[in-house]
């Protein structure tokens, strides 16, 4: 990553001189967060290690270390704790000018990456002809969590929503629409067009024949065997059934794009698994000519299979029996597809834990055929949400929450915690609505991408739509609440000047807006939104604290009043930066 250097970057590579100075590697001089920092504010504990290098007492080389880092005008003070760990306090001075770093710049103090990739993001995910649902949500934010934070980072990111638009699922949604409406071209082999432009269909008809379709095909043989039968005319390309299919696409679509931009989300592509199978044709002549496809048991396959392995790993189906073309193909089709596209250097599948065979599968695959290889192809598996129960998140009868539903209930709990607030009241309800659909949205993701990505979690959205607690809510408050001083600063004549930190309080508000870097890199690396939500949530806090301690408006010395004014608005600013990572937009006033 690039220079913009945080104050544990600035520490370690002081400290590092002086390892280096003692004839050890400038590593050892590693700077991290204190985990005492009523003590210190910052740690460093590479003496042990130097010292069995060296073979002298840590303490020893601890001290070297310590009188080495008093010279630097970043530190306060500096002791040497326990075996050879040294606390490093850090002095106004040094404060003062990291703040000034962060409200000056447009990024908050936020690193880049040195060298940018192209990177395709692979989420969402969801079935043409159904509507999205509760358990659609995880994929969703956490993957536009994901390219917002890589597109902040610098890299170059695809999204891809990836629709499930290709499978057995189609052949028995073409049959039960022709067994409820026989007469329709569609089904007509000898009609030459053209087909109706309207859909024969509604989504409300697809929620209705899905499951009925499904239910038919799974407890009936002869039906499960005519419904791969019209899976492979489609995919060899009977017109009648390719129109067919296309409206079931058109339909399906008009929804999705409705919840997307209720949540804010959005795609580059909206690409499904029919887009690979132009590739599919291509791909078994390549792999059979080379060897790496066989035929076994009426099938394409590509064994996958390695001798470390400690389970097992079935072959990937290119080609199933019948002759369509199964998920393991689809995927690879669609590998292919990008690496001639796009040609990237890391690919993103933000796709439920329970698939991780599967993709473990289709990346070996790519390896074995030489398309991507493995090491940049990656599966970011995530838990569910689950209802107070602990079970998967379900409506009162039982069936599953549509996510439209699920929105609009976040939306009256929102505006219903608003009133009991007093908030909004004296904007337009037009505004009121606005306010309430992004408390509600703050609510949801947060709740979402505050938990540890591969784990489930239980989702309460009375608890969760609060202005209290760690939630997407209070954070808003607290940007709202500073963009509310702005204002009346603004209107006071009031303007910021340079940054002097001198409370407690103040300290502690700096130190957080210096764990940005921190946290970003964190995130980055390892594919973690609830890092930033940590960050968001340290950062409101501390100025929780600072706001209680500092009086802005009211302090009568007009240096410190500049002062504090200009650390609230880089906190704002970067309050701001971290919630739009993770997807939430911060309303002007409440």
């Amino acid at each position: 990553m690039t220079q913009n250097k945080d104050l544990a970057g600035l520490l370690s590579d002081a400290a590092g001189a002086a390892f280096v100075a003692l004839g050890l590697e400038a590593s050892l001089g590693a700077v991290r967060r204190s985990d005492r920092p009523d003590l210190a504010d910052f740690q460093c504990n590479g003496a042990m290690a130097g010292a069995k290098k060296l073979g002298k007492n840590p303490r020893e080389i601890a001290t070297s270390v310590v009188d080495a880092l008093k010279g630097s005008s970043l530190v306060a003070g500096c002791e040497v704790a326990g075996p050879g760990f040294i606390n490093i306090k850090l002095s106004a001075d040094g404060l003062n000018k990291r703040a000034a770093e962060i409200a000056a710049d447009e990024r908050s103090g936020a690193w880049t990456v040195e060298t940018p990739r192209r990177v395709v993001m692979d989420f969402g995910g969801w079935n043409v002809a159904k509507e999205m649902h509760i358990g659609h949500l995880r994929s969703t934010v956490i993957g536009d969590s994901l390219q917002r934070l890589f597109r902040f980072m610098g890299d170059s990111v695809t999204s891809d929503v990836h629709l499930g638009d290709w499978g057995l699922q189609m052949g028995q949604l073409i049959n039960e629409v022709k067994l409820e409406q026989p007469g329709l071209p569609y089904f007509d082999a000898s009609f030459t067009g053209p087909y109706p432009e309207q859909s024969p269909v509604t989504m409300d008809d697809l929620g209705r024949l899905y499951p009925l379709a499904s239910g038919k095909s799974k407890t009936d043989e002869a039906r499960r065997n005519e419904d791969r039968a019209a899976t492979q005319e489609l995919q060899s390309g009977r017109p009648g059934y390719r129109a067919l299919w296309k409206h079931f696409c058109n339909v399906t679509r008009v929804g999705l794009e409705r919840e997307c931009k209720s949540l804010g989300v959005t795609f580059d592509l909206w690409k499904g698994e029919s887009d690979a199978e132009p590739f599919i044709p291509q791909i078994v002549d390549d792999l059979k000519s080379r060897g790496i496809s066989e035929f076994d048991q009426g099938a394409w396959i590509v064994r996958v299979a390695r001798e470390s392995d400690k389970k097992e790993m079935p072959p990937i189906i290119l080609v199933n029996r019948d002759g369509a073309i199964g998920y393991h193909g689809s995927d690879l089709g669609t590998i292919v597809d990008r690496k001639q596209s796009i040609d990237p250097q890391l690919s993103l599948y933000i796709v439920d834990q329970r698939q991780a065979l599967h993709f473990e599968q289709v990346f070996r695959a790519s390896d074995r055929a030489g398309y991507l290889p493995e090491k940049e192809l990656e599966h970011l598996g995530f838990g569910t949400v689950n209802g107070p129960d602990g079970k998967p998140f379900k409506t009162r009868d039982g069936g599953t929450l549509k996510l439209q539903a699920f929105i609009a209930q976040a939306d009256e709990v929102a505006t219903a915690r608003m009133k009991e607030a007093e908030l909004g009241s004296d904007v337009s309800e037009a505004e009121q609505q606005d306010i309430a659909h992004k408390v509600a949205v703050a609510a949801i993701k947060f709740s979402d991408l505050s938990n540890v990505r591969t784990t489930n979690y239980i989702f309460d959205l009375e608890r969760f739509v609060s202005f209290e607690g760690k939630t997407g809510p209070y954070l808003l408050y607290a940007a709202v609440r500073v963009k509310s001083l702005a204002r009346r600063a603004a209107a006071e004549g009031v303007k910021a000047g340079p940054i002097t930190v001198e409370l407690d309080a103040e300290r502690a508000l700096v130190l957080a807006l210096d764990g940005f870097n921190d946290a970003l890199r964190g995130a980055y690396e390892k594919r973690m939104p609830h890092i930033l939500c940590e960050h968001a949530y340290a950062l409101g806090q501390a100025f929780s604290g600072f706001y209680a301690a500092a009086p802005i408006l009211v302090e009568s010395d007009p240096v410190k009043k500049a002062s504090r004014l200009a650390l609230a608005l880089a906190t704002l600013k970067q309050l701001e930066i971290v919630l739009g990572l993770i997807g939430i937009d911060v309303p002007d006033r409440m």
